[in-house]
């Protein structure tokens, strides 16, 4: 019964790793004991109605990172707080006063020498705290800027070198009286002579540890050296040795073993010895649960409170607690509940017993909280039985504060309110950034984690993939196009004066980077001692380093945007010049637009953002790399909220120029004010039927088009609508084709036809959107054509289809023609879908490179390959060193899945490409690739495209 009442307080915390934690209470010899989760509770507590239980670490591990949880680690610094106000924490002046000042940090924030005299004035932190105030001020001064998480940390780092550190003492005598006492820690018993360690007994050389009356017993292995095998202590009654023995048998196990010890047959005639054995996870498994689950971390965020009295740090009356509104909740659990589970123990079957206990202990702790006292957690300060100090109490008000202190909430609730509008616990809703998330064992179980490297590792990787990929692309820039358009010098020196002067220290600078990050993760993955330690298991400090020169570039990713506009001038100006772009596009080393390798240092600021993102959702706020991850994520959201604006203008720019490429019998699309914001296949109603279109949507006109059969294989435009006046009706039912909707225009209508729903939604969505943008103009656009084109074309089902084959080649025989046949027009054209500009904005950020294995529908072995996906393209190479990719693949109306059993795909982390009969696996190294993997490729499916546009919208 005690063992479920540990674990729904455990669960009431949220806290997972329970473990290191227990429950003591003083029994009627006043004699501080831990309760037996296993044992019946007539044999424990006598009684009941007049017992405290209070909430406190029970196992304290050597160093706190071990500790895997945030929330874990701040529960510690309360009971190092507690010990330290008790006076069990014993240390020199230096210590305490260092400590003490973490601990004000946390509570009151920067040093303010009126506001921190009072604040030592009105608490007391340690027994006595006036003789060292001068110190503890001292050391609060050179603490600004630091968070009230980093405190806590700061203050674990330095309790756990002290000497007595977790320790317990446990009055006994030595052989020749000698006054003694005995400890035990994770690394044995401690023997300890006033506050000084005299021996240590590591488990390595205890055979046994037994007690006998009065005597507890050392047994240590044989040793040649040793004067004694068995060390004896004597203790003041036989129940302090027991209670010792039993301290000791919890610890060894809990630290040494690998598992939970399993209960001993119980002896059906005569018992022999204590029964008592460890209960619980031992640290490994705790270790183990956590690392191979991937559970819902819940960090949490204190503020600083400015209220110079602690009211935590002296006793309230009676009178004060009655005046406390109803929102405002004592920090404690368990109304009357030893009582209730006394009362109930006897009458009841067991099923029985735990309906009605269950029933009662729920109703109580909901609504009398503050009624009841019977359980206290660890940060209360001492009861006044143990300390002069008296009995602080913690208070949690409906704003979410703790002591005063404010604890931040992500979500916009009420006080109380859980995202689903249920009532949260007042334990649990103060502590959570999420709004009172609660872990679900069903869902932490479908999202355990197979890989046992730490995920910021694999964050860390990503960054060096795709920076490995964004040098190439400058590289691009940098040497192939200058190296290209240098041998016949059609490029006016401006133009190339210009590019280079702002792209060379670009690329100059990220070669410096990629080389930092490159050593920084053969460190990480090393096995050097340095990585051990933990020295190199870090990316933010580079990240801050370089991000911090990258704002002295500043100057020239202003001036990316004029380099695209100028080179487009020279184009216009001259056909030379537009020729020689056009042949270097050609290149096999240029796998994009070239357009769009001008605007890649602006888009990949987006990237880093999007990276120290997800280390600083990843890290908690005391880890070593969070501090500098923060510092650079405001350093590059700063550079990004600057650049957003001619991003976001050059990115349309891009877009346009480069749909001029593709399309015929346009004058001039790229002008002043026009905005791309779809383009795919519909199927227009004609005299002849339904006839496949491509349709490209404007902010000022609607075009529609057919492919070509010229050596280009360039769209001729047959037709525009102005959106100005027009209006939109759905059809089906007049005239009997599925997902078919009529556009009335000013001088003619046109009824059009979409492959699917979730198609014709989207074009009608965005159609309309653009009508009310066009309303809202001076004027009626002016015709994009150069001249009136009736729609008089033949069908085209005779012309020629490039294979899905060919459409997924590199290089395939229209761009030996002259153009490049895969690009995103021929793909929707060719898989009759569409694609928006909100979906180039996402494809822009969903970027991705590394090494993954393919294999084929029906083949045996894994192919290795170095992947890169941009552009709602994989491209293929066989190593990152590659100038150009061997092949590509675009996925724009393909699904991605995840392999059924009947494939017989057993390897982990594969996920499934295809379209219509076309299939590829592909296999990533860890959980956390294999999802960012799916993430992008699914930003370039039709399956998921209109939700994120709707998000985005």
């Amino acid at each position: 019964m005690w063992e479920f009442l540990f674990d729904l307080v455990c669960v009431h915390l949220n806290l997972t790793e329970g473990d290191y934690f227990g429950l003591e209470y003083q029994d009627q010899r006043k004699m501080t004991v831990w309760l037996d989760l296993l044992k019946p509770t007539l044999k424990q507590i006598r009684r009941p109605k007049n017992t405290i239980l209070r909430f406190v670490v029970k196992f304290f591990p050597p160093d706190h990172t071990q500790l895997m949880e945030e929330l874990t680690r701040y529960f510690f610094a309360l009971q190092i707080k507690r010990d330290l106000a008790c006076g069990r924490l014993i240390c020199n002046d230096t210590s305490a006063a260092l400590m003490v000042s973490h601990i004000i940090q946390s509570e009151i924030g920067d040093f303010d020498e009126t506001q921190s005299w009072q604040h030592l004035l009105h608490n007391k932190y340690l027994p006595d705290q006036d003789a060292i105030r001068d110190k503890i001020t001292d050391c609060h001064r050179k603490h600004v800027g630091q968070t009230p998480a980093e405190s806590d940390f700061q203050l674990l780092e330095i309790a756990r070198r002290l000497e007595m550190y977790g320790v317990r003492l446990h009055p006994a005598k030595d052989r020749e009286g000698t006054k003694l006492s005995l400890a035990v820690a994770h690394t044995g018993v401690l023997v300890f002579q006033g506050y000084t360690k005299i021996n240590a007994f590591n488990w390595s050389k205890i055979r046994k540890l037994s007690f006998k009356r009065k005597r507890f017993l050392i047994k240590l292995r044989a040793d040649p050296n040793a004067h004694h095998d068995t060390l004896e202590f004597a203790m003041a009654s036989r129940d302090c040795c027991k209670i010792f023995w039993k301290i000791c048998v919890e610890y060894h196990a809990f630290f040494r073993l690998f598992e939970e010890p399993k209960p001993k047959p119980k002896p059906i005639l005569f018992t022999r010895g204590s029964s008592f054995r460890f209960s619980g996870r031992t640290q490994k498994q705790i270790i183990d649960y956590v690392k191979d689950s991937e559970l819902k971390k819940v960090p949490f965020e204190r503020k600083h409170s400015k209220i110079l009295s602690n009211s935590s740090m002296s006793p309230q009356p009676a009178s004060f607690r009655s005046q406390v509104p109803k929102e405002v909740i004592q920090f404690l659990v368990s109304p009357f509940i030893l009582s209730l589970i006394y009362c109930n123990y006897a009458p009841f079957s067991f099923l029985g017993r735990f309906v009605h206990i269950y029933r009662h202990f729920w109703s109580v702790f909901n609504s009398s909280l503050s009624r009841y006292l019977n359980l206290e957690l660890l940060c209360r300060s001492p009861a006044s039985d143990d300390s002069p100090l008296g009995s602080p109490h913690v208070i949690v008000n409906g704003s979410g504060s703790v002591n005063g202190q404010g604890i931040g909430c992500t979500g916009v609730l009420g006080p109380g309110q859980s995202p689903e509008g249920r009532q949260l616990s007042p334990l649990t809703s103060p502590l959570l950034t999420e709004a009172g998330y609660v872990r679900n064992d069903d869902e932490d179980e479908a999202r355990r984690k197979k890989f046992p490297t730490d995920k910021a590792y694999f964050i860390a990787k990503e960054l060096l993939t795709t920076e490995r990929t964004y040098l190439k692309d400058l590289q691009v820039i940098t040497e192939s196009f200058q190296s290209f358009v240098g041998k016949d010098e059609v490029l006016p020196d401006s133009v190339k004066n210009l590019i280079s002067a702002n792209y060379d220290p670009v690329y100059k600078f990220h070669q410096g980077f990629l080389k930092e990050v490159e050593q920084r993760l053969a460190q990480w993955s090393g096995r050097s001692n340095a990585h051990i330690k933990g020295d190199y298991q870090r990316i933010g400090d580079i990240l801050l380093k370089n991000i911090q020169g990258l704002r002295q570039l500043t100057i020239h990713l202003q001036k990316h945007s004029e380099c695209l506009v100028e080179l487009e001038r020279a184009c216009r100006s001259s056909r030379k010049v537009e020729t020689v772009c056009r042949d270097f596009e050609q290149q096999r080393v240029c796998y994009l637009p070239f357009n769009i390798f001008l605007l890649r240092p602006l888009h990949r600021l987006l990237h880093y953002k999007l990276i120290l993102e997800r280390l600083c959702k990843h890290y908690p706020p005391t880890h070593e790399d969070f501090r500098d991850c923060r510092a650079a994520l405001a350093d590059i959201s700063e550079m990004v909220l600057q650049l957003q604006g001619a991003m976001m203008k050059m990115e349309n720019f891009q877009k346009l120029l480069e749909l001029k490429k593709d399309l015929t019998g346009i004058d001039n699309l790229a002008i002043h004010g026009r905005e791309f914001i779809r383009l795919g296949c519909l199927s227009k109603l004609s005299g002849k039927g339904l006839q496949q279109r491509m349709f490209f949507l404007f902010s000022d006109s609607l075009v529609y088009t057919s492919r070509g059969m010229t050596p280009s294989n360039q769209f001729k435009v047959h037709g525009q609508l102005s959106l100005y006046g027009m209006t939109i009706r759905e059809s089906e039912e007049e005239w009997g084709v599925p997902h078919s909707f009529t556009l009335f225009g000013q001088r003619q209508s046109v009824v059009v036809a979409a492959s699917c729903a979730s198609e014709m939604e989207r074009w009608v969505e965005d159609i309309r959107m653009a009508i009310d943008l066009a309303e809202q103009s001076s004027s009626p656009s002016t015709d994009l054509l150069s001249t009136s084109l009736p729609d008089n074309s033949k069908s085209d089902s005779g012309a020629e289809q490039e294979s899905e084959e060919e459409l997924c080649s590199s290089r395939s025989s229209l761009e030996r023609q002259g153009h490049r046949g895969n690009t995103t027009v021929h793909v929707c054209w060719h898989r009759n879908t569409s694609v928006s500009m909100v979906d180039f904005s996402v494809a822009v950020e969903n970027q991705l490179s590394g090494n993954l294995l393919r294999k084929f529908k029906n083949s045996n072995g894994w192919q290795k390959l170095w992947v890169v996906f941009t552009n709602f393209s994989l491209f293929f190479y066989k190593s990152h060193q590659d100038d150009y990719p061997l092949a590509s693949l675009p996925l724009l109306g393909y699904s991605v899945t995840v392999p059924c059993e009947s494939e017989n795909i057993h390897k982990d982390y594969v996920f499934k490409l295809h379209f219509k009969s076309h299939v590829y696996y592909f296999r990533s190294e860890s959980e956390y690739t294999f999802e960012r993997w799916m993430e992008v490729i699914r930003s370039a499916t039709c399956s998921t495209s209109h939700s994120t546009r709707k998000d985005l919208y």
